[in-house]
């Protein structure tokens, strides 16, 4: 079944699967799937090898405990990395976007999943992420018009604009 995505603001269909382990699933004896793939860290880890040689796009799929400093050589590799956020009210994925755009240069696609409402979109996209799963359930293409203009202004300097307001104004 093909979901619909929200990448840098246009509606479009997302051609990415997600492994999901399964309660006593072996990180290393699971079945990789053919296709573009957000594997989760763990699988990673075990399986790096048989996994770079499908040759097809590698994603990842990191999970609020998991550290990003476990996988800085790694992020030439991935195509995209998904940040899942379990519930509305954990903010640790606004970290590890931060910390992947901001203090480890990743440049490519960053996507939140899980959990995610069109009240969080803006904050989202200030620290890096440019590609959004909604939550089961929410209208997409809603959220693609509605979620990224909350605010006209940007006080805070962030990863879509280093430069604080402040500076910006007296340039």
């Amino acid at each position: 079944m093909t979901h619909t995505l929200i990448r840098n603001g246009n509606l479009v269909a997302d051609d990415w699967t997600i492994l999901q382990l399964a309660e006593g699933d072996s990180p290393a004896a699971v079945a990789l799937p053919a296709g573009k793939t957000f594997f989760p860290l763990a699988v990673w880890q075990a399986r790096r090898a048989d996994i770079l040689a499908r040759g097809e796009p590698v994603g990842l799929l990191l999970q609020p405990d998991d550290r990003v400093e476990d996988i800085v050589p790694d992020l030439p590799r991935f195509a995209a990395i998904a940040v899942h956020f379990p519930k509305f009210a954990d903010g640790r994925g606004f970290s590890t976007a931060s910390l992947l755009r901001q203090r480890h240069g990743y440049r490519g696609e960053l996507r939140a999943v899980g959990d995610v409402v069109h009240d969080t979109l803006f904050y989202l996209k200030r620290v890096g992420f440019d590609a959004f799963a909604l939550r089961s359930g929410k209208d997409a293409e809603y959220a693609a018009e509605e979620g990224f203009d909350a605010f006209s202004e940007r006080y805070q300097a962030a990863a879509d604009q280093p430069l604080p307001y402040f500076r910006r104004r007296s340039a």
